[in-house]
């Protein structure tokens, strides 16, 4: 095996191995377990991160016309010969960024947990948890193979149950049941889409569907729209969101940064890779649709923001608002709104994961999360109000700033794609985006500005340096990538134009 090939079984080997270790060692030795997780996450970083393979110049050795998924590393071993099933992994320029944030946030997690286990405790099971997850997560980033990329989409499902069941707020058991119910729906659409495109092609391999495109004009159309649905309930696209608002409210402060931060990027990542890629023609034709309820979602969730008055729920709903964006995007099926959508997800992930460690903060010192019973952060603590002011000021889209340049090129994107439909799209859009600086500061005018209410009187002033250590690498990354978009553009622009090739073949 290669040193790639290695580090592609070693990214989602370490985190199951670690996983396995943490939940077998015994209760008494929970923060030792704790360390082990953490230290298995960071290793998990390294060797994701060690994917990337920088100046691959191999495209131009293909001509005029390359392949459209041409891996960096890949790995293609019989999995089960008697059903023709292949273990097949890779990574490029589209899912590299996903791994590694992937691979960040979980890390970050984990290290938050050496410092605060929510109740009931028993912090060893949560950490184990939050490693499995990460494999599930990943493998559905690398999974080159239709069947594998089902299997590691359902691995997340039991264990993210889990998560909000049992270490969640008073409604966990019915915003884990919801979770469930919804996934499980999507999940069946999946499955039957998988069986569709597996059985009319012969073969599950994704690199060879979107090469060779061999599907009829009828079985792409049936297969996208079954493929879309599903992994739509994961994204989520409205009206398939309901579950999410509810699950981030409930979800622990490290279920939430999980939640938000990467799983909903499973969805977005397989229409790219899984639905668009092996259907394309299903794709143009289903884009108005598609793109509509994208648009719909950034309108939808920024007016229920705007009338929200919980914290971690108003960040749950600028979840539809920010993932509409990433769905436009998609749906113009150009490579400006490709691009808008690979950065969009990296973007979102940053900074609501910013956003849903501050929020966690904010509950656990004031223990409550109603907006006016938060005024005068910055009085009290004013550390604090600035990370959020930061963080908020991200997510509605300031230049400068890695929130912006998804928005900006989806509309950008719809615009280019041209006509009526398009063109209303982009503007319905663009409103959406002064929506959403609307209800961000009016956040921050609720909970940071006047004098202090009598609970946030109470709280401690001063931020805790494992804090600090979670929240920092996203401060700087949302800086990063809206200083240097490349970081995650460059990366992406041969893969993301052989696709468009592929879908306006």
């Amino acid at each position: 095996m290669s040193a790639g090939q290695v580090a592609l079984v070693a990214t989602l080997a370490v985190p199951a191995v670690g996983a396995s270790v943490v939940a077998a060692l015994p209760s008494r030795a929970d923060r030792a377990a704790r360390l082990v997780g953490t230290v298995a996450a960071a290793v998990t970083l390294v060797v994701s991160a060690a994917l990337y393979r920088p100046g691959d110049g191999g495209w131009f050795s293909f001509g005029p016309n390359p392949p459209a998924i041409r891996p960096w590393h890949d790995l293609d071993v019989s999995w089960a010969s008697g059903l023709d099933l292949r273990f097949h992994l890779g990574v490029d320029g589209i899912s590299y960024p996903l791994v590694v944030l992937t691979a960040l946030l979980t890390l970050l997690c984990c290290g938050y947990t050496l410092w605060h286990v929510p109740d009931p405790g028993r912090g060893r099971l949560l950490t184990a948890l939050l490693l499995a997850i990460e494999v599930g997560i990943l493998g559905t980033f690398l999974a080159l193979d239709l069947v594998l990329f089902f299997v590691f989409f359902e691995v997340v499902l039991l264990p993210m149950y889990a998560v909000i069941a049992v270490w969640g707020g008073p409604d966990r058991r019915h915003a884990a049941r919801k979770f469930v119910l919804y996934t499980l729906l999507g999940s069946v659409l999946l499955l039957v889409g998988v069986f569709t495109v597996v059985s009319a092609a012969g073969t599950g391999d994704i690199v060879a569907l979107t090469a060779a495109n061999p599907l009829s004009r009828g079985t792409q159309l049936a297969a996208f729209t079954l493929l879309a649905l599903g992994l739509a309930v994961k994204a989520p696209l409205w009206p398939l969101h309901t579950w999410l608002p509810d699950a981030h409210t409930e979800a622990p402060t490290v279920g939430s940064v999980i939640l938000a931060g990467v799983l909903l990027k499973m969805g977005t990542y397989g229409l790219i890779r899984v639905a668009v890629g092996v259907a394309p023609e299903g794709a143009r034709w289903a884009a108005p649709v598609v793109g509509s309820l994208a648009v719909a979602a950034i309108i939808v969730g920024s007016l229920v923001c705007l009338a929200q008055r919980e914290l971690k729920r108003l960040i749950a709903y600028s979840s539809v608002g920010h993932m509409g964006f990433v769905m436009l995007g998609i749906a113009t099926l150009t490579a400006t709104g490709l691009q808008a959508a690979l950065i969009g997800n990296v973007a979102h992930g940053i900074i609501t994961g910013l956003l849903f460690f501050l929020a966690g903060a904010v509950k656990d010192r004031a223990h409550t999360g109603l907006l006016d019973d938060l005024g005068g952060l910055r009085e009290r603590a004013p550390g604090l109000a600035g990370v959020l002011g930061f963080a908020a000021i991200a997510s509605l889209g300031l230049p400068g700033l890695a929130g912006f340049w998804g928005e900006a090129f989806a509309v950008v994107g719809s615009l280019r794609r041209g006509g009526p439909l398009w063109s209303t799209l982009a503007a319905i859009a663009a409103l959406g985006g002064a929506l959403t600086a609307a209800y961000f500061l009016r956040l921050l005018r609720r909970v940071s500005h006047g004098p202090a209410s009598p609970v946030v009187a109470a709280m401690p002033a001063g931020l805790a340096r494992p804090e600090l250590a979670s929240w920092g690498p996203l401060v700087l990354l949302a800086l990063a990538v809206g200083l240097v978009p490349a970081l995650v553009l460059g990366m992406a622009h041969d893969p993301v134009q052989a696709l468009t090739e592929v879908v306006n073949r």
